[in-house]
């Protein structure tokens, strides 16, 4: 307090001086006094700055990255990470089918549009004939097995759906179901013999109706080894595009450093090999 006060009480002396003519005393008070000023701007700026510096860094490494943007077409983009150790453990009972290395991948021009189109059409005629009461719905061509509801039907055993589906229609998608397949073994040195398509590979629609059950709940964290213990690789093609055909919908790799995500472009196929 007391140095508060004796700065309070030295302009006013020195004011009054001033007053009297003694001009070098008042210009060099008001010299100081202007110092003063400009040294509180500088430092509020400083401080300023670093608080935006900071901010732009924790938002930046605040942990959201984009691994693959849908403006982009790329031809192939990588990354390694760990293998953990349960799953080189539980490899090693099945020779030729241990990776050269573990990783992300992702791919857009394997695909072909034509194709795309064609797996697209062939969704949107078998999924016409179900669909889920929640956000999500299922088609699998293998079981046959459709969302119903909050259950689920063959759609082999409709009366309508016997002509649904045509022979270029599964050899299509059996082709497309190879060039993946090829993909992935190409990329982690995979005997392609050894590498098995499992159950259930399917098609999945997602709208924005609200969830019935948990299933429907695709935006919770997980990993799908947990989920299916015969897969060790997980592919998934997209044949529609983020922020043209919806919003929302991102893919996103959850790591210890920030997540990674993936914006959907049709033809893009990002794969992975989990950890767990």
């Amino acid at each position: 307090m007391a140095v508060k006060q004796r700065n309070s009480r030295k302009p006013l002396g020195i004011g009054r001086h001033a007053a009297k003519g003694d001009s070098s005393v008042s210009e060099t008070a008001e010299h100081k006094s202007s110092l003063k000023v400009d040294w509180r701007r500088i430092i509020t700026r400083i401080i300023m700055m670093i608080s935006i510096m900071l901010a732009v860094y924790f938002t930046q490494s605040g942990k959201v990255v984009p691994f693959a943007t849908q403006k982009e077409e790329i031809s192939k983009r990588s990354v390694d990470i760990v293998c953990s150790e349960d799953y080189a453990d539980e490899l090693k009972h099945f020779p030729g089918c241990t990776p050269v290395k573990c990783g992300r991948v992702i791919f857009d021009t394997i695909i072909t549009l034509s194709e795309v189109e064609a797996l697209l059409n062939i969704a949107h005629r078998g999924l016409s004939l179900g669909g889920s009461s929640g956000g999500a719905s299922i088609l699998d061509l293998h079981s046959g097995a459709l969302s119903h509801g909050s259950d689920f039907i063959n759609i082999y055993k409709l009366e309508e759906a016997k002509n649904i589906f045509t022979s270029e229609d599964f050899k299509i998608y059996s082709h497309v179901k190879n060039k993946i397949h090829d993909a992935i073994a190409d990329h982690f040195g995979i005997n392609k013999g050894k590498l098995y398509l499992t159950h259930p590979t399917f098609f999945s629609r997602i709208i924005s109706a609200p969830p019935q059950t948990v299933h429907d709940e695709y935006w919770h964290p997980h990993v799908d080894k947990e989920t299916y213990k015969s897969f060790h690789y997980t592919s998934l093609l997209y044949l529609t595009d983020y922020g043209h055909s919806f919003d929302g919908g991102r893919f996103i790799f959850i790591d210890k450093d920030s997540n990674k995500t993936v914006e959907p472009r049709t033809g893009k196929l990002p794969e992975i090999t989990l950890r767990f």
